[in-house]
């Protein structure tokens, strides 16, 4: 905010001079940053500089009339949704790496935001977690507001539009609820619609909601881990409008796709990494998009730190603690590690029992085994002695709590960490 706004007017053998766009920029500047720049002009050039910094010409129009040029500008900010969530400044299609695994997903979601009317106009994007769906998503958002200012895009999760009908109705504001939803909105980007599983008036709602702006021919892009066919305890009206959208699933990316994932983002984080490594990383680090980035900021921020070279060595430091073996990791293995560090016998886990102590951490083994395996969400349920449903919102609930920042983010980290070293 404060940086970008200056220009550089001039330089000579040893100052260099920059326009600032008004006092009050220029003293910030110079009190927070002036210091710093000189140093890297200085070491830039390699011979020391003064920073001299200007108040442009418009500073000087008369203060009694109205001048936008006067107003100092928030440069790069992202475009807004009038309604939710701010969109991922990076979640662009621009930053999306298009592979055999989600080439169908890039090309209808491209397509939607183009506003191509040959498509149906409700989106369902299909995939595990960190497969790239909220990124699509995201990006669908940001074309349509570059494009079409006016229009009014609402990016949100099916939590968010659940817990403000609850507000609405508790504070008697339904109706401005529904007309913001049903009459204000041109765009409409729901994630993680199978939360929605169990709430049968945020159903009935959201379906009244889905089926007029179907009929306003407006935009609706949803996501979910879930095909509509596969979320339990939802009503038949509801799954017929998911149904009705085009469903496009986004699979893992392939060798080839996740080499040009690393090498992009490499790239526009200014970070040269050996093609050696990169294919290293990209050979070893195959669950997610996630897993990659994380394998990616791992290298460079060691060797940043520790003044080391990004070599193979260096990426198998870091690799090590990223990568899970999933064959020796099964839902009894974490049940047991559930039950030795809670000291609540497996049997108590898998019980009846609604004990907070031993409902929570059963919730915490549900999620670890939807983390960690590839059983499906039935299986995990089952292996429990519960519903498919009830395995839904046991990790929506550890989700929510890890986002808290508190003791269960603490305690699942704990375990994550005892699962992937193997030190049960």
């Amino acid at each position: 905010m404060w940086i970008e706004p200056l220009k550089l007017t001039k330089c000579d053998e040893s100052s260099f001079y920059l326009a600032s766009p008004n006092f009050f920029s220029k003293k910030r500047v110079l009190e927070h940053y002036g210091d710093l720049i000189t140093t890297e002009i200085s070491k830039a050039a390699g011979k020391p500089y003064r920073c001299l910094i200007e108040v442009s010409a418009t500073e000087t129009a008369p203060k009694n009339k109205f001048s936008e040029d006067l107003q100092l500008p928030l440069p790069n900010m992202n475009p807004r949704p009038y309604n939710g969530r701010l969109l991922r400044q990076d979640f662009t299609f621009d930053h999306f790496v298009v592979g055999g695994n989600n080439d169908f997903a890039y090309s209808a979601s491209l397509s939607m935001a183009s506003k191509n009317n040959s498509l149906p106009n409700a989106l369902f994007l299909l995939s595990k977690t960190g497969m790239g769906k909220s990124h699509l998503s995201q990006a669908i958002g940001h074309y349509i507001l570059s494009e079409h200012p006016s229009d009014r895009v609402y990016y949100m999760t099916a939590e968010d539009f659940s817990n403000e009908m609850v507000y609405a109705y508790r504070h008697d504001s339904i109706n401005a609820f529904k007309g913001k939803y049903r009459d204000q909105c041109d765009v409409l980007l729901l994630e993680d619609v199978h939360h929605l599983s169990g709430k049968e008036r945020t159903q009935i709602e959201l379906a009244m909601t889905l089926d007029t702006l179907f009929e306003s021919h407006k935009k609706i892009i949803l996501s979910s881990c879930c095909l509509p066919a596969e979320i339990p305890k939802l009503n038949d009206k509801l799954r017929s409008r998911f149904s009705g959208s085009l469903i496009s699933n986004i699979d893992p990316p392939d060798f080839k796709t996740r080499v040009r994932i690393l090498k992009k983002k490499a790239k526009r984080n200014r970070c040269p990494v050996p093609e050696n490594v990169i294919d290293y990383l990209a050979g070893e680090l195959t669950e997610d998009v996630r897993q990659l980035e994380s394998g990616l900021i791992g290298v460079t921020a060691k060797s940043s730190l520790l003044g080391m070279p990004i070599d193979i060595r260096l990426a198998e430091s870091v690799v090590k603690n990223i990568i899970r073996n999933r064959e020796n990791i099964t839902i009894d293995t974490i049940k047991k590690l559930v039950s030795k560090y809670y000291t609540i016998p497996v049997k108590e886990i898998v019980s009846s029992s609604r004990k907070q102590a031993i409902v929570r951490a059963r919730q915490i083994a549900i999620y670890l085994s939807r983390k960690y395996t590839d059983a499906p969400l039935q299986a995990i349920g089952k292996s429990f002695n519960r519903y498919h449903a009830t395995a839904i919102h046991s990790i929506g609930a550890v989700e929510r709590a890890l986002k808290e920042n508190g003791p269960i983010q603490k305690q699942v980290e704990f375990l994550c960490n005892k699962l992937e070293s193997g030190k049960l």
